[in-house]
């Protein structure tokens, strides 16, 4: 092949692998890798705010460290992980979670007549949280609810069954992987 005709071949190929360069830093995006959409499987951590229908401020890590998990595996609630799929790194988005994707409906039957001597003396007022052990070790919370004369009420429900939740949620970073890093249980 003479150098005239590998010129004209090389040419257009490489005006078009020039084209295609051009094309992909521009869907990149500032940090020269290209928009990476959440999808299962990812390590994604987000900054979020949750409130309530009526807007008292429930929980928020704005300004603190994200809550990173990994996408898909049940390590957040099912609400949040449906309203993140799709978003992109510096992404923020209102998210409504129905109770059934939140922490569940409240159970009537999570709300147990306990007998006074039962419950530590520290612990006798309303919205006293309790904590003990389950059969199987594991750890069983709940709150006080009513205090009766010889009996308290006590709600094994988690404290936000049966609400709406509304988070706003911002994807703070996300990486392909699964190395599960979350904050420390209180």
């Amino acid at each position: 092949m003479s150098s005239q005709t590998c010129r004209r071949w090389l040419t257009p190929a490489l005006i078009c692998v020039g084209l295609a360069l051009a094309a992909c830093s521009q869907e990149a995006g500032e940090s020269g890798e290209p928009d990476m959409t959440i999808e299962n499987g990812m390590q994604v951590s987000l900054e979020y705010t949750l409130k309530l229908d009526d807007e008292t401020v429930v929980d928020s890590n704005v300004g603190e460290e994200p809550w990173t998990y990994t996408q898909g595996a049940g390590e957040m609630i099912p609400g949040v992980e449906k309203g993140v799929v799709g978003m992109t790194i510096g992404e923020a988005k209102e998210i409504t979670v129905s109770p059934e994707d939140g922490f569940g409906e409240t159970i009537p039957d999570a709300i147990r007549e306990v007998p006074k001597s039962e419950i530590p003396e520290g612990a006798l007022k309303l919205g006293a949280e309790l904590q003990g052990q389950g059969p199987g070790g594991e750890v069983i919370r709940a709150r006080v609810t009513e205090i009766r004369d010889e009996t308290v009420m006590v709600d094994f429900n988690h404290p936000l069954a049966g609400q709406t939740l509304h988070f706003t949620v911002k994807v703070v970073d996300a990486q392909q992987g699964s190395t599960l890093i979350t904050p420390a249980a209180e």
